[in-house]
Formats: structure tokens, sequence, C-alpha cells
């Protein structure tokens, strides 16, 4: 519980700023709300079974487009790695597609399929196909040759090198892929639905916003900030699950 009391007090500390300086005048009001009367709005959400449902939403294209990711860049990142000559032959492609923003290829998504999930699922697993990818393509280099060498000499076959050997020294760096994937997925799921109007928080901020309801918007932006802290918390928790006989959790673990 200590741990926590420095971020607590951070929040409590910038939660008191956002009270006051909209009332000692320093912003308009009417531009940023103090935080008690946002709260007051975030209340009224949490009432509305309309919110939910755009939350519903914007989880189910979060956790589709992360799961498909993470499938695809696991399988993609360990046939690369493993078969021979393949990283060199796509190197080049991941390195010209890799850096192109996701929100780019928000007019091709609208052109296939609307505004429909699969815009959104299509943006979101673009954008954080690569988050894993990039991270097994790591974690197969670091295997250690001897261990590999020594895996041959006792004839052990492709995928029994890849379960026994591979896979071992790769997972650190899939579970470091997969917790950035999270959070990059949540920002591509709310900034597309907010953009072409998916369903979804993104949307209803938006409408918040061209309706003048301030304090609604602001509630809402509230509510995507904590999406992103439980998401981050969760993915933690898993990696250090997954990892428990890993050295680089077991020193995190106090004796």
């Amino acid at each position: 519980m200590i741990p926590a009391v420095p971020g607590l007090l951070g929040l409590l500390v910038c939660a008191a700023l956002w009270e006051a300086v909209p009332r000692l005048g320093l912003v308009d009001p009417d531009f940023l709300p103090p935080f008690t009367t946002t709260l007051n709005a975030l209340r009224g959400e949490l009432a509305d079974a309309a919110f939910w449902a755009a939350l519903g939403d914007t989880l189910t294209g979060w956790a589709l487009g992360l799961a498909l990711a993470t499938a695809g860049g696991v399988l993609a990142g360990l046939v690369i790695a493993t078969v021979p000559y393949l990283r060199e032959l796509t190197a080049s492609t991941i390195e010209f597609l890799r850096p192109i923003p996701s929100v780019a290829l928000i007019p091709l998504a609208i052109l296939l399929y609307g505004t429909e999930l699969r815009s959104v699922l299509l943006l979101v697993v673009y954008a954080a196909f690569w988050q894993v990818l990039v991270q097994v393509l790591y974690g197969v280099q670091d295997v250690d040759p001897v261990a590999d060498d020594t895996a041959r000499a006792f004839g052990l076959g492709t995928w029994a090198r890849v379960r026994h050997v591979v896979w071992p020294t790769a997972l650190p760096y899939v579970m470091t892929g997969v917790r950035l994937a999270a959070a990059v997925a949540l920002i591509l799921a709310i900034t597309v639905e907010l953009v072409i109007g998916a369903p979804g928080l993104g949307h209803r901020i938006n409408v918040a916003q061209s309706s003048q309801a301030v304090p609604d918007m602001y509630a809402l932006i509230l509510v995507t900030g904590c999406l992103g802290v439980l998401i981050n918390t969760g993915a933690r928790f898993v990696e250090r699950r997954a990892l428990s006989w890993h050295q680089s959790v077991r020193a995190e673990t106090p004796a």
C-alpha cells in the first residue's frame, strides 16, 4: 500500500489544481469547469444506460482488436524469426509499414466499413500488431545460441525448440509488447470513435462537445483516463503472474 501513496497524493494535487484554476478565474469555467462540477456530470453519466452501452462498445473494440493483434503478432513474429532468411526478406517491409500512423488509414477504413465495428478493429489491429511483432522479433533474437545449439544436438525439431528454448526467452518480450499494445489499442479505439462516429466513448465525447455539454465532455475524458490506468494495471498484473518464474519479476518481489 505504501508505494501507492505518492501516486494518490499526485492525483489529489491534480484534482485540487483542477478545482482551483477555474474558480480563481485563471481559466474560463465555460471551457474548463471545476473538478467538482465534472464529478457531478460524471454521476449523471454513470446513471445513464447510454453511457454503459458506449463503454461496452469501446471495450469490445479494444478487446477484440488487442486479441487479434496479439495472436497475429506472436504467430507472425515466431514464423519470421525462426524460418531461415525470412527475417531479412521482411525487414524492409516491416520498417516501411510500421511507422505509418493508424489515423492515416481512417479514410480507408471509412471507405471499406463505414462507421461499423470493423473500422475500429481494422485500425486498432494495425496499430497494436506492430507493438507485439517487434517485441517478439527482439525476444527471439535474444535466444542464447548455446542453448539453441544444445537443443539441436539433442535432436529437438523446430517447433520443439520454439516451445522449450525460444518461447521461454521471448515470453518477457511478448508480455511487454502486449502491455504496450493494450494502451495503443485503447487510444486508437477512442480516436476512431471520435473521428468517424463509430459507437463508443469517443463518439459520446464528440456529441458532448458539439452540444456544448462541457462538464459531460470532461467527465467522459476522465473515464477514458481511468480506463487507461485500469488497463495498464491489469496488464502489469498479468505480466507478473505469467513471468513469476522470471528473474526480473522475482527481483521485484520483496523477500
